[in-house]
């Protein structure tokens, strides 16, 4: 396997200043609803990124569920790892790896806690099976045996036969708050086209090209 050998060029477009939309989240809105006409498979998917107290850090692929100008969403067990990560260390990065567009787009802000009302809404739009799931898995501990997982979630699933599955209290979401957004699009010979739009005084967004 000469993995040092696999390469390709990168040739389906460019990326230049006059195609930027006026502020990150309207050019984040373009890619991605190229990206879901494509049909690929989880295109909210993104790897967030966080580092615990000793400057450890971590990756894992989570799903987005919403976005807007006050930053980007997502839920996640309170008591898991990135919960603990995100507690000592708010600074968090998300990276939205669109390979086949030759795109990807880097977010870096400070992950806020939602209100348990919108944690409350999402939830309960959850697949009741995911909801119970939600109860059943004391998400990054340690744990015998998969039997001891489907037990657990056997046991939750009779506790809340015939009613309705309520949110956690160690279940919720977070909102990274951005202080900088970067568009990166593959072009040939290494030469990429790169621009990041940084936070000012005021809220305003400045764009700066980046070299590749």
């Amino acid at each position: 396997m000469e993995i040092d050998q696999w390469r390709r060029d990168y040739l389906q477009g460019g990326l230049q200043r006059e195609d930027l939309a006026g502020d990150p989240i309207s050019q984040f809105r373009s890619w991605l609803e190229e990206v879901v006409k494509s049909n690929i498979s989880d295109p909210s998917a993104m790897c967030l990124s966080t580092a615990d107290a000793s400057g450890q850090p971590s990756q894992r692929i989570v799903l987005l569920k919403g976005f807007d100008e006050s930053g980007f969403v997502f839920f996640t067990n309170l008591k898991s790892q990135k919960a603990w990560d995100i507690t000592a260390n708010p600074q968090v990065s998300l990276l939205f790896p669109w390979h086949f567009l030759e795109r990807q787009v880097i977010v870096r802000g400070v992950a806020e806690q939602v209100a348990d009302a919108e944690a409350d809404a999402y939830f309960s739009t959850r697949p009741r099976d995911s909801q119970i799931a939600a109860w059943a898995s004391h998400q990054s501990d340690a744990i015998v045996s998969r039997q001891v997982l489907e037990e657990q979630f056997a046991a939750c699933e009779k506790k809340f036969e015939g009613g309705a599955v309520p949110r956690p209290d160690f279940w919720g979401g977070y909102r990274v708050v951005p202080h900088a957004i970067e568009f990166w699009q593959g072009r040939a010979s290494r030469l990429h086209d790169r621009f990041v739009y940084r936070t000012l005084e005021g809220g305003e967004w400045q764009v700066e090209r980046l070299s590749p």
